[in-house]
């Protein structure tokens, strides 16, 4: 039998879904290996062979396709763990890295620094060259500024240069060269050029991401060998792909060319998944939100697309290449608990990870974290965690807790638990509105789907604070990422940029006919290099505009037709509903010009989508399933009541119950509060809502 095997490393584990021809899946999660991801990866292989009683090399020697989600890449812009890089740059602008957009981020707070730039000034070497807005060479780059800034990186032992040049979006010839001369010159040096990666305007966003581009390129490339190697040795002759921030796939070798694609690659995956788990209710309006281990993530899903954006942060740093809007925050089941100076309880952003771990694993570690609060309470069982698998010390918890959060606020152990759970639902329905309200949709409109090893017991609470009216729980919730990843295609983007003014003799219709065909081939180019025919392949085209005068732009849906024929009238229409639907005005009957910005392609390859078996109905009682009563601490009673465990594992298709209860399987456990309802649907998947 073939195989397919989504995996998602994360924080604290690295989770796998096996899933076959037939349908049939099996859930994998193994600790996560921080200090190198791809030993977890190969564990997690080795126990898939065991499970199937033979060996890692016939195992992986049957497996044709291998999607993988990292955070190799996010891991290391967030704790500043990155290569070694240098920046050359137009002579005069050497500084337009650390002075941004010269935009405070926090309006009225003086005291908001902005965030260190990746390449200190001394490694920011100028060059004298220059290229206008059109495209004109007014000074041809002189080589000798190219070999000494080589000296200077070579000197300082860096591990990759980063290239970017004003204007040579319009032309990269200068660019190109600079790149040329610093291969030649630094052979074992990543090298990464604006112009080759993200030809388009706004300085600073283009030479932000070119320099995170560089800064995470040697840190990619060097998994991606080791994994690569590890699994060519252990016989393993499929297709290797790689998830990306945009919600597609890519070869691992078209990646590590653009390796800042992958600083969401892992959450971006949700999304996807939540689009095939929900599309049997007919529900197109969703947020899918993933709490593993260290982080949370949420995005939002509207009329069945996920939300895709030119703006993106990681860690404060400007990434305009696309990627899926999601907030995340550091909330997770190793969010450790402390107190502040006022004396007040925080949860987060640091992590415990999976090594310690939280207090409860017994690895070592001694901070409390949401995990140990979860167990006090009862919504953890310590002999069944992971399937019986990993013992938890419940011990080891309530000393943690007492030791570092109950004694200091004189309150006893358990109440001082519930407060960290507490606290948890509450940054998380935050993390929640960042991306609903404040863009002005309402969450009670939405179905909320949550996903990740832990989130399932906090599910209930957080629909709870913001009045949302029905949650599902994926079946493989702990490894929804790992499952997105199997639905989702390859993936390419690419942009032009050409600003002009929408008018009947404002645009240079050749040129706009050319920049289309120069994007359908860098397009059909690399979908060709991952052997994708014709016949599976899809464009997407869409618009960056503005009314004149504005300094931000819309990206909006096109056709290929309006742009070949210039169909005016039907861009501006788009635009002016796009601008109304985001910002709640549209300047249609004012007479205000609209300005194009850019020109983007969206190349995508259609994959063979694994097929997720409906389940046969198997009857609304779902008591023969109940394991056993354990105490729980319900929010509702303040207290703890002995209420049933049911063995989440075995119901399936028409199977209810009501809460207070507690549903368990080998990888989650969910949470029923009393006064909410549950029912599983045709793939399993858990239906949970308050009783009316």
């Amino acid at each position: 039998m073939a195989y397919k095997v989504g995996v998602d490393v994360g924080g604290t584990f690295t989770d796998f879904l096996l899933m076959g021809e037939s349908g049939s899946s099996a859930v994998f999660k193994v600790l996560s290996t921080p200090e190198d991801p791809s030993i977890g990866v190969m564990r997690g292989f080795e126990e898939m062979a065991a499970s199937f009683g033979t060996d890692k090399m016939s195992f992986l020697s049957s497996v044709e396709i291998i999607v993988h989600g990292t955070t190799v890449t996010t891991n290391a812009v967030l704790t500043g763990n990155i290569a070694r890089t240098g920046l050359l740059t137009t002579r005069g602008f050497r500084d337009a890295l650390q002075m941004r957009r010269g935009i405070r981020e926090e309006t009225y707070n003086n005291r908001y620094l902005p965030p260190s730039p990746l390449v200190p000034r001394y490694l920011r070497v100028p060059v004298t060259e220059r290229t206008d807005c059109d495209g004109e060479i007014s000074t041809r780059i002189e080589l000798a500024d190219v070999e000494a800034g080589a000296q200077i990186f070579k000197i300082n032992h860096l591990d990759a240069v980063a290239i970017c040049f004003m204007h040579s979006y319009a032309n990269k010839e200068n660019e190109i060269t600079a790149a040329e001369g610093i291969r030649k010159l630094m052979p074992e040096a990543y090298v990464s050029a604006s112009s080759e990666i993200m030809p388009q305007v706004r300085f600073y966003d283009r030479v932000s991401t070119t320099v995170l581009n560089a800064a995470v390129g040697p840190i990619l490339n060097r998994y991606l060998s080791k994994l690569i190697e590890k699994l060519e040795v252990s016989g393993f002759k499929g297709v290797l792909l790689i998830m990306q921030s945009n919600g597609g796939v890519t070869s691992a070798r078209v990646v590590t060319e653009l390796p800042a694609s992958t600083l969401l690659s892992g959450p971006a995956a949700a999304p996807v998944a939540g689009i095939a788990y929900t599309a049997i209710h007919g529900v197109r309006d969703f947020i899918t939100v993933d709490m593993g281990g260290t982080s949370f993530d949420a995005a939002l899903i509207k009329d069945g697309e996920p939300i895709i954006t030119n703006e993106g942060r990681v860690n404060r740093q400007a990434l305009a290449l696309p990627m899926m809007q999601i907030n995340t925050i550091g909330a997770g089941g190793g969010s450790i608990a402390w107190l502040d100076e006022g004396g007040l309880l925080r949860m987060g952003p640091k992590s415990a990870g999976a090594k310690p771990g939280p207090a409860c694993y017994g690895l070592g570690g001694t901070d409390p974290t949401c995990s140990d609060a979860n167990l006090m309470l009862g919504f953890l069982n310590e002999e069944y965690f992971a399937g019986g698998k990993m013992k938890l010390d419940r011990g080891r918890a309530e000393t943690a807790i007492r030791e570092r959060i109950a004694s200091p606020l004189g309150m006893d152990v358990v109440k001082a638990a519930y407060g960290m759970y507490h606290i948890m639902n509450v940054n998380m329905a935050s993390a929640i509105r960042e991306i609903s309200i404040r863009r002005g949709f309402d969450p009670r409109e939405f179905l909320l789907v949550c996903a990740g090893g832990a989130g399932p017991v906090h599910a209930a609470m957080i629909a709870e604070e913001l009045e949302i009216p029905q949650i599902m729980i994926p079946k493989e919730s702990s490894i929804f990422c790992a499952a997105g990843m199997l639905l989702s295609d390859l993936k390419h983007d690419f942009v032009r940029t050409y600003h002009t003014v929408l008018k009947k003799d404002g645009v240079d219709l050749e040129r706009l006919r050319g920049i289309v065909k120069e994007l359908l081939a860098d397009g059909n180019e690399v979908l060709s290099s991952e052997r994708i025919s014709s016949d599976r392949r899809i464009f997407r085209f869409a618009a960056d505009l503005r009314y004149v005068r504005q300094y931000h732009e819309v990206s909006v849906a096109v056709e290929k037709e309006w742009l070949e024929s210039y169909r005016e009238d039907s861009i501006k229409d788009a635009f002016h509903r796009q601008h109304d639907k985001l910002y709640g005005y549209a300047l249609k009957d004012e007479g205000t010009d609209v300005e194009l910005v850019n020109i983007r392609i969206t190349a995508i390859g259609l994959t063979d989508k694994p097929v997720f078996p409906k389940g046969a109905y198997m009857g609304a009682d779902a008591g023969e399933f109940i394991k056993g009563k354990r105490p729980v601490f319900i929010p509702s009673l303040m207290d703890f009541n002995e209420i049933p465990v049911y063995d989440g594992d075995r119901m399936g298709f028409g199977h209810s119950l009501r809460g207070a209860a507690i549903i368990e399987q080998v990888n989650t456990s969910i949470f029923v509060p009393s006064g909410f309802e549950v029912t599983c649907d045709e793939y399993g998947s858990y239906l949970m809502s308050p009783i009316n």
